[in-house]
């Protein structure tokens, strides 16, 4: 049997990539008795790789075995942290060690830059928490998936401070910036920047002012094929973050978003279930390193991964 090796990822692996994301976690979901993730084409899942490349070239690491990329991982450096993206295996090759391999490329990545790693992980894949939990990572956050069907016509809940939400510019990225360091202590303005710029046609920012030239929170979101989420967010409290949740809802008209909302905001998680949001999954917020809990409304996504 062919050595495992690991290179980074090229251009011209892209769909073998897509294939391995869009096969390896609709494999393991269908074995435990669930619905696929990735319901659009292979092909479609080639966004993650046009994301994470155009954020951080060269930052996805391929385990291949002879001529065959049989596990991917992309990882996202951020000024505070390393975010451990989206992991995948072939399930020919589930239970050989791979993942943990391509784990222990991207937390040595990280301590040689002496930076905490962070991720959010399903609550169900109790392989993957497994994997993480050996390495060391602690949960520090439990996140409720909710996915709710938004009307051909719009979103018609109008919470307090909907009116007040308007569209993010370019200029917001800075006030953006500071305000997630200051609620949580994380700083990834490479992200909004580029949410902003939506060179792909495919990201939406909704932001809100704090009526003293600052921002009372920003959430932002995805409309792909193969990622339709809203998300990341941060707010200072629940109303800003109902009011976000519903201005960026009303932009998927006719689709199904999902978001993450924090498990500790229980009055957020009543206010959007009494709009016909329902739990569909839950994800676990584990960092490797120094972590400090944010003292408002965080909500991560996975397009790139926001741990």
């Amino acid at each position: 049997m062919p050595s495992l090796t690991l290179r980074p990822m090229e251009r011209p692996d892209w769909p073998a990539v897509a294939e391995l994301i869009h096969g390896g976690t609709n494999a393991w979901y269908e074995r435990h008795g669930l619905p696929p993730v990735f319901t659009a084409s292979p092909e479609e899942t080639q966004i993650f790789c046009r994301v994470y490349e155009a954020l951080d070239p060269g930052c996805c690491v391929l385990a291949q075995e002879g001529d065959r990329i049989i596990g991917s991982c992309f990882y996202h450096p951020r000024p505070t942290h390393v975010s451990l993206g989206i992991m995948n295996v072939h399930p020919d090759a589930f239970g050989r060690g791979v993942a943990r391999r391509l784990l222990r490329f991207v937390i040595d990545f990280a301590e040689r830059a002496s930076m905490t790693v962070r991720l959010v992980s399903s609550a169900q894949n109790l392989d993957s928490f497994s994997l993480y939990s050996r390495a060391g990572f602690v949960p520090y956050a439990l996140v409720q998936d909710m996915l709710l069907a938004v009307p051909e016509d719009g979103f018609h809940e109008r919470p307090e401070g909907w009116e007040r939400v308007r569209e993010g510019r370019s200029e917001d990225a800075q006030a953006m910036m500071e305000l997630e360091r200051e609620l949580c202590g994380i700083e990834r303005g490479k992200d909004f920047r580029h949410f902003l710029a939506n060179e792909e046609g495919i990201w939406h920012v909704s932001v809100l002012e704090d009526g003293t030239g600052g921002l009372a929170g920003f959430l932002a979101s995805v409309a792909h094929p193969a990622s339709n989420m809203l998300g990341p967010g941060v707010m200072r409290d629940d109303d800003v973050a109902a009011a976000l949740i519903a201005r960026e809802l009303d932009q998927h008209r006719g689709r199904s978003p999902v978001w993450l909302v924090p498990a500790d905001r229980p009055g957020l998680v009543r206010r959007v279930s009494a709009w016909g949001a329902r739990n569909c999954e839950l994800h676990l917020a584990q960092a490797l390193g120094e972590v400090r809990r944010p003292t408002g409304v965080a909500m991560p996504t996975f397009l790139p991964e926001t741990g």
